[in-house]
């Protein structure tokens, strides 16, 4: 039996960079860290020849090609693994939260079936074979945060570089700070699970044709974004409070699906209530609610409690996807 178990991730600035359509052109930046929240994979090996997937709910098939998951069926396949395996998957988070879970689930699932197979691999390829996995087999159409943050885990700046490569550079912010930051940011969960793909493939067809607003915005939010790694390395802990706000008016104008009048209500009450920044985590339309407060916290999570919004307690985590157990 393995146990496999990758963290979800919290952007922090420049998100929609690392798409192809943008990133091929005009390289992307992204900064995020990874969270004490987990996807985890349980695989064991099946005395029957078949395949049990268990997840939402239970496949049992004699040929991969019949296997419903998508994500499951073609890592089955990249791995070469064909029959007698036995694979569950247990979120802390729900799925389509904005959160990178269909991503995290794809390391931690590639990062079992590799230890099944004594196939170790170094992190960045785990993390490009996931994307391998996503982008170029599934179709989907999404960049290379995700997959990269949770194979590596801690706080991080990556760089897409044009010819689709990445760095990945550690942020150095000061212990002191990075406690600082930790305690002052909050996730609500919106009560809305949302796709990112409508969000996603509206902003990648809106790059290919060069639309001058989409651009100037994605240009804006990697700006921000360089200037947040910035900000933070010199312990200027507040004033991202106020970057993570622009970061959001900016975001929004990307597309009309990004908020709605129930999550513009939520950002003005958090706004109203010792929030001085914050935003919706991923593509945006749902998930959580991620927002920045340095005084009055007590105020600011009875405000959203009336709301209907409760918090969700994290801390960063620094170890990325790995194997917990194997027996």
């Amino acid at each position: 039996m393995i146990l496999s178990r990758a963290p979800v991730r919290l952007s922090m600035g420049g998100g929609g960079t690392d798409l192809p359509s943008y990133y091929k052109e005009y390289g992307g930046f992204l900064l995020a860290t990874s969270i004490n929240k987990y996807v985890n994979i349980v695989l064991n090996k099946r005395f029957e020849e078949d395949i049990r997937l268990s997840y939402s709910k239970t496949e049992i098939v004699d040929d991969i090609s019949k296997i419903e998951h998508r994500i499951f069926r073609e890592a089955l396949n990249y791995t070469g693994i064909t029959k007698q395996i036995e694979l569950a998957s247990i979120s802390d988070v729900p799925s389509n939260c904005g959160l990178g879970t269909s991503s995290t689930f794809t390391v931690a699932l590639l990062n079992a079936l590799y230890a099944y197979k004594r196939n170790y691999v170094s992190i960045d390829k785990l993390a490009e074979a996931a994307c391998h996995i996503e982008i170029d087999i599934l179709k989907e159409p999404i960049g290379k945060q995700d997959q990269y943050a949770s194979a590596y885990g801690g706080f991080n700046a990556y760089y897409f570089n044009k010819d689709g490569s990445v760095n990945v550079e550690p942020v150095d912010i000061k212990e002191e700070m990075m406690i600082e930051l930790q305690n002052n940011l909050f996730l609500f969960y919106l009560n809305i699970t949302r796709s990112a793909s409508s969000i996603l493939t509206d902003q990648n067809e809106k790059s290919k044709q060069k639309d001058s607003s989409t651009l100037d915005k994605l240009h804006r939010i990697k700006e921000i974004g360089i200037h947040t790694k910035k900000v933070l390395e010199q312990g200027k802990i507040n004033e991202f409070g106020e970057i993570l706000h622009n970061h959001w008016m900016t975001k929004k104008g990307l597309s009309s699906k990004v908020s709605d009048p129930y999550i513009d209500e939520a950002y003005d009450i958090a706004m109203k209530n010792g929030a001085i920044g914050g935003k919706v985590v991923g593509a945006g339309g749902g998930g959580f609610l991620l927002v920045y407060c340095p005084n009055n916290k007590p105020k600011l999570v009875e405000a959203l409690r009336k709301f209907g919004l409760k918090p969700t307690w994290f801390s960063f985590e620094f170890e990325g996807a790995k194997k917990i157990y194997s027996a």
